[in-house]
């Protein structure tokens, strides 16, 4: 599979970074307009081209992987469907539900398939919560609480991160991952609550606790913060079912039984790369690739970021003033 890469920066230096290690994958080109964009092109060996449209009518590409801020999504996606090519897009997919359905719509007319790279669907943790919670070993679930914490993020070039039209913010660029697996596991919930807070003077909200309401009974919590504080990136979960309860924090996946069992899940990948990025060595990012291009070759839609689910997390979190 040939890929363009669209944008050089760090999601783009991972997925990169990744293709490397995928047999049949190879990067042919590069799309990007920054000088940063440029050394890294001269680096990889890659020709840089200026559009998308420029690079495919020069190379052959089967896949473009557009791993541009969130607000330049949109128009680059529109323009790669209009080159009649698969697509895997960072997420989020829009900021806006309705572009999100235009760039689907899009997809299906051009006869292509649109991924969006979810990465944690593709995670051995949250792989176990899928099945440990699909095969009831421990009953149905009762109640759910994710965390996602971090410092500032006052690495964001420009500051776009910090602008709600092109970032969508803490709910678009931190707490969708979450969600999304909350929804992928529990279902889409029937109504959604939530507070904010933020400090004086600022002009987004820095940290947000989120409840989503389920008909069954169950109750999911949820917090995102871009906290005005040196703290350590922290992500964890943890489910209660009616027997037992299923925890991931620093320590891995464990299974606590009401019987006394406990269980120690294995959720070492197996091939762990390093992405270029604060996450370290995984295999995150290389499982999804693998994945995401497995598909576009067969030209079927992936099951694990099918359109539905990526459909009703954004319109969920356009609801989030």
């Amino acid at each position: 599979m040939n890929i363009l890469l669209v944008g050089l920066g760090g999601m783009g230096n991972a997925h990169y970074l990744n293709y490397q290690h995928i047999p049949g994958a190879e990067v042919v080109a590069a799309v990007g307009r920054t000088d940063a964009d440029r050394q890294r092109a001269a680096q990889w060996g890659l020709p840089l081209y200026e559009t998308i449209t420029a690079a495919c009518a020069q190379r052959a590409v089967d896949v473009v992987d557009v791993c541009a801020p969130t607000y330049l999504h949109k128009p680059l996606v529109l323009e790669a469907l209009g080159c009649k090519k698969h697509i895997i897009t960072e997420k989020p997919i829009a900021l806006h539900f309705e572009d999100a359905q235009q760039m689907y719509a899009c997809a299906e007319e051009n006869g292509v398939q649109l991924y969006v790279a979810q990465v944690l669907q593709f995670t051995r943790e949250v792989e176990t919560l899928r099945q440990v919670t699909s095969d009831a070993r421990y009953g149905k679930p009762l109640d759910a609480c994710f965390e996602r914490l971090s410092a500032c993020p006052r690495w964001s070039q420009g500051g776009w991160l910090f602008d709600k039209e092109k970032s969508g913010l803490l709910p678009f660029d931190l707490h969708i991952h979450d969600l999304d697996v909350i929804v992928s596991v529990f279902g889409k919930p029937d109504d959604m609550l939530y507070t904010e807070c933020r400090g004086e003077g600022k002009a987004y909200a820095e940290q947000y606790r989120f409840t989503y309401v389920y008909r069954s009974g169950l109750n999911v919590s949820a917090e995102a913060a871009w906290f005005n504080a040196a703290i350590p990136f922290t992500a964890r979960w943890r489910v209660y079912y009616e027997r037992g309860m299923l925890v991931c924090d620093a320590n891995g996946v464990t299974g606590y039984a009401a019987d006394g069992e406990v269980t120690h899940f294995d959720v070492t990948d197996p091939v762990q790369v390093d992405c270029g990025i604060n996450l370290g060595r995984s295999g995150w990012f290389l499982r999804e690739l693998t994945h995401l291009l497995a598909c576009a070759a067969e030209g079927k839609p992936s099951e694990l970021v099918p359109k539905e689910r990526i459909l009703d997390v954004v319109e969920l979190l356009e609801q989030v003033q």
